[in-house]
């Protein structure tokens, strides 16, 4: 049964990623065929990649609705004694109305952005190609992960606990699962910089930064991880001495989320090793050329959820212009290093302070 359910899972992974595949490729060939004597074809590619970010963001305005609407029926029938899954109450009611909203909002400006005047302004800010599709879809897209943030604010972190409990999971099936979508993530970034459509693969690879580091970037990414480290407790407990405690929802929904990794070896190693490869790849790799080092590292903070917006959001974000820095001043397997050993180096901890 745990098997069948970490198959499902990942399925599932599959299935909300190949949409991204089928964008990013599309957007690809487009100015694959813009760039050369062919202008009218990369128009069609345009026009698939254009209908198929409007599909996808209406599809997810439509699944946020359904469930609010489902989630409102269901409010006036209590589950009953024994049953699993959280008793919905109006505050679950309030946060997924809110919740819609925001998809909404978000909705809309990714379909903005996809306007060439408006990209026209972002390029005043960031260092995109206005005219290229590819950076048009990657903005698009990245209202998604606003939405995605937002959107678990709204419902409200303590909710989304409730929600976790009546589905706990088990620590291979967490293992799974995350390596699943890194290295969806990680395939991602290869096919938003133009693998099979535009670059072959050590061109894909060259492109998002990822090179033979030296030993040297190596052990100054292990170094910089380990003092990472060390600032991220020292700002918590100057915070908790400023009386500023971290909030007790985040912890208890990153416990939910990861905690299961902290029990095992393969656990941590995983924190480290996975996220390190997807999140960097498509972050530091893919996104930070053209989105410049503040805006992706503050997509890369809104990515962790689990921490709502709290003060975890902001290490995180320092982590990322740090991380940001190192990929501008290196390269991104340097970055790399310094990730995993930072989330390893935590997860250590975490298990000898339990």
């Amino acid at each position: 049964m745990q098997r069948k359910g970490e198959t499902v899972e990942i399925v599932v992974l599959l299935l909300l990623f190949l949409p991204l595949f089928i964008i990013m490729w599309f957007a690809n060939r487009a100015d694959r065929f813009r760039l050369s004597d062919t202008n009218d074809t990369g128009t069609v590619w345009a026009v698939f990649c254009y209908l198929s970010l409007v599909m996808l963001h209406l599809l997810v305005l439509g699944m946020v609705s359904l469930l609010s609407l489902l989630t409102s029926l269901a409010a006036s029938t209590p589950i009953p004694a024994g049953m699993p899954g959280p008793q919905i109450d109006a505050a679950m009611l309030e946060g997924l109305n809110q919740a819609k909203v925001v998809v909404m909002v978000t909705t809309l400006a990714g379909l903005i952005v996809l306007l060439p005047f408006v990209r026209r302004l972002i390029a005043l800010l960031i260092p995109i190609d206005s005219s290229s599709r590819v950076h048009a879809a990657a903005l698009s897209l990245s209202a998604l992960i606003f939405a995605y943030l937002m959107a678990t604010v709204a419902i409200g972190l303590d909710n989304i606990a409730k929600w976790n409990e009546a589905a706990p999971r088990s620590t291979a099936g967490t293992v799974s699962s995350i390596w699943a979508q890194d290295i969806l993530l990680t395939l991602l970034a290869l096919v938003g910089v133009g693998w099979l459509a535009r670059r072959r693969f050590g061109d894909a690879l060259q492109r998002l930064g990822i090179v033979k580091p030296s030993f040297r970037q190596l052990g100054l990414g292990v170094g910089i991880g380990l003092a990472m480290v060390v600032v991220a407790q020292v700002v918590e407990q100057l915070l908790y001495a400023a009386g500023i405690p971290l909030d007790p929802h985040v912890e208890k929904v990153t416990e939910q989320v990861i905690g299961p990794l902290f029990s095992s070896v393969p656990g941590i190693l995983t924190l480290g090793m996975a996220a390190a490869l997807g999140e960097e790849s498509l972050f530091r790799g893919a996104l930070q050329p053209r989105f410049g080092i503040f805006f992706t590292s503050v997509l890369f903070s809104f990515i962790h959820s689990n921490y709502g917006l709290s003060i975890s959001t902001l290490i995180v974000f320092l982590l990322g212009l740090v991380l940001g820095w190192i990929r501008r001043r290196h390269n991104t397997v340097t970055s790399m290093a310094v990730h995993a050993t930072y989330n390893i180096t935590l997860g250590v901890l975490t298990q000898f302070m339990r």
